[in-house]
């Protein structure tokens, strides 16, 4: 599961260490580039619960192999397009096909891993999740400062299908979960997705993927466009070297998976929001150091609190798990495409300071909602 992590996150945000070389070599907009990250998002939100579906019928580790396989291809195309709309419209295929993998992970996670260690293994899975994104991050940035873009995405699908082959050969066989057959009178896919909404709290934590992600990603958006720009004038390398704070996301959804055994999970991903919402505050300074600070607290916390979300989807879930645990990626996504893409217009209209406030804004939304509707179920 680290191997398909690493496979679907590098190829995923593969373009977003690059965002200001795209931007320079189709003289586009800070908002027109996004879209290729905010595309490659929405085409995986819109077939997400298609892969649920199809993983009930042919199985977890099968439909799995077939995305990574099929966005592998895809992200290997992307580099060769000719124009911005070519190569938006290749990465929303490709965002079509890594779907498969975040759409059923933690059904099988959840499925095959004893109760009482699954927050610890999710938040496990997910720092594979995150080491995967900042790989692919730091790859497509070092090596598009030297060969440009296209070489990064290469050099990022290249990393994806090295991981992928890995995966075919280390994923163990499903045991807690029998593929249904055609004709059986086991529950439709439009009744296990009505399942899965009628929990107001599965609900309020499908809330804290679709708000919380899209605070983060429109963070990681746009903090490249500023640190080139005065008074920080880095380089490209340089900047591509800020998606190491992915570290500190492995090392905080690690913990909130270990915590979740002890504490309260209400209270843990109540504080790990408000200390995102502190983290992107800092990101305002001036000082290099204290954006890089507020960058590590920011992403630390935002890892914290979708480990503790994700496996309390797990948890509280007890049918329609893979609709259930879908679902929640649908809102992830669609929060990271809308307001990733959003956050551009703020960047190029007020400027950064807006933007911050925006995430601030995001952050306090997502806590109302967990202190309003969640509660803990007997």
């Amino acid at each position: 599961m680290v191997a398909a992590g690493v496979a679907t996150f590098a190829q995923l945000y593969a373009a977003q260490a690059v965002l200001p070389a795209i931007a320079h070599e189709f003289d586009a907009s800070a908002p027109q580039v996004a879209l290729t990250v905010s595309f490659a998002t929405g085409g995986l939100a819109v077939f997400v619960l298609v892969w649920s579906g199809a993983a009930d019928r042919f199985g977890r580790t099968r439909i799995m192999s077939w995305a990574l396989a099929a966005s592998t291809i895809l992200g290997l195309a992307a580099p060769f397009s000719p124009d911005l709309l070519t190569l938006v419209i290749v990465r929303a295929a490709q965002g079509l096909a890594l779907g498969g993998v975040p759409a059923v992970a933690v059904a099988y996670l959840a499925e095959e891993i004893h109760p009482g260690h699954l927050a610890r293994v999710t938040g496990m899975h997910i720092a594979g999740n995150t080491v995967g994104g900042m790989s692919g991050r730091l790859v497509a940035g070092a090596v598009a400062d030297v060969g440009g873009w296209r070489w990064g995405i290469a050099a990022d699908s290249l990393l994806g299908a090295a991981a992928v082959v890995v995966f075919f050969i280390a994923i163990p066989p499903a045991r807690g979960f029998t593929p249904q057959r055609r004709g059986t009178d086991e529950p439709g896919l439009g009744r296990r997705l009505l399942t899965s909404l009628a929990d107001p709290g599965l609900i309020a934590l499908y809330c804290q993927a679709f708000f919380l992600m899209g605070a983060f990603v429109t963070v990681y958006n746009y903090l490249g466009f500023r640190l080139l720009a005065e008074p920080f004038g880095l380089s490209q390398l340089v900047v591509s070297f800020m998606f190491v704070a992915y570290l500190a996301g492995a090392a905080g959804s690690t913990l909130a998976g270990r915590a979740a055994e002890w504490f309260s999970r209400k209270a843990l991903l109540l504080l790990a929001t408000g200390g995102m919402a502190l983290g992107a505050a800092v990101l305002v300074s001036t000082s290099f150091a204290l954006v890089v600070v507020g960058l590590l607290v920011c992403t630390t916390c935002f890892f914290a609190a979708h480990a503790t979300a994700s496996a309390w989807v797990g948890h509280r879930a007890t049918t329609a798990r893979a609709q259930a645990a879908a679902c929640y990626t649908l809102a992830y996504y669609v929060g990271s495409s809308l307001f990733g893409w959003l956050g551009g217009f703020l960047y190029d209209g007020p400027g950064w300071t807006a933007v911050v406030g925006y995430v601030v804004g995001l952050c306090a939304i997502a806590a109302s909602l967990a202190i309003l509707v969640l509660r803990r179920r007997p």
